[in-house]
């Protein structure tokens, strides 16, 4: 009988690289949330799942980009992390981007660690074969990557090489997770990241950067059904109305968007209740990092 093996692969890169895509692809539900606008993830998320005898556990992480607050230092912390406690790195890189600054520095820092890491080139289907191998070139003189993977995680198109590669080069090991787990996140937070994922597509601009969600509530009640309660918290006053939008129009459109998907991810009937407050000191609060493995520190 072949043996099992187990191990972390962190997917590191630039913003909106399509890591969580990647991870969610793998599992096969949603365990990460996915949007067009870049800084999307704020926390390593683990998402686990079988591959031909092997547990991996995909580390995604936040989109590595200069910092400028502290909850930018505490995600591109969160993601260096990562990457140090992982058995295999994977540098996922957008092919319709191409070699921007934001990779050039990540495999600068790589080289810097003299790290091991894998190249994972997504979002093949928008691009020309001529131009991916340009872009491939141009990867490999600036590092010596172990591995080279051309995918599309969006279509799932080529990606089967890149999970059989992870299954056959982590170590043996009995797997970390019960087989059906797919995430170590608790339900309330995942419902929290679904719930702000739905405000990064209704809102425009930076707003989805200057708010929060915070789980108060996830209550199972006797009939089945639970009732959860979020707080969306914001800054100042006028993006409070924004998200309520006219007559409650805008928050009504996002708690039923995300009620709709969390009904369908968990199996259960959601009862759910959006609340927005304002407080403007909210990315001071440690209690906000230290519930997403953030350090507030850093």
């Amino acid at each position: 009988m072949k043996k099992t093996r187990c191990g972390f692969v962190a997917l590191i890169g630039a913003p909106n690289a399509g890591k969580s895509t990647i991870t969610n692809n793998f599992v096969g539900s949603k365990v990460s949330i996915v949007s067009p606008k870049a800084q999307t993830t704020r926390s390593t998320i683990k998402g686990i799942g079988i591959y031909d005898h092997t547990q991996i556990i995909f580390l995604d992480t936040p989109g590595i980009f200069v910092p400028k607050r502290r909850l930018d230092r505490a995600m591109v912390a969160s993601a260096w992390n990562g990457s140090g406690d992982a058995d295999i790195n994977v540098l996922v890189v957008d092919a319709h981007r191409g070699l921007n600054d934001e990779t050039i520095a990540i495999i600068d820092e790589l080289n810097k660690r003299e790290a091991h890491a894998v190249l994972a080139i997504n979002k093949i289907d928008l691009e020309e074969e001529e131009d991916l191998q340009r872009l491939k070139e141009e990867l490999e003189n600036l590092f010596a990557f172990d591995a080279v993977f051309m995918f599309s995680a969006q279509t799932g198109d080529h990606m089967h090489d890149f999970y059989q590669y992870l299954a056959d080069n982590l170590p043996e090991s009995p797997w970390y997770y019960p087989e059906e787990q797919m995430s170590d996140m608790p339900l309330k937070l995942l419902a929290a990241e679904v719930v702000r994922e739905k405000l990064f597509l209704n809102l425009k601009q930076e707003l989805p950067y200057e708010l929060t969600v915070e789980p108060e509530l996830w209550e199972h009640r006797e009939d089945g059904s639970i009732r959860a309660e979020m707080t969306i918290y914001v800054s100042r006053e006028g993006q409070k109305t924004i998200i309520l939008g006219r007559n409650g129009a805008m928050i009504k459109k996002i708690g039923q968007s995300a009620r709709l998907e969390l009904e369908e991810l968990l199996e259960e009937r959601i009862h759910l209740f959006l609340y927005v407050k304002v407080r403007g000191n909210w990315q001071e609060d440690p209690a906000h990092y230290a519930d997403r493995g953030l350090n507030f520190k850093s």
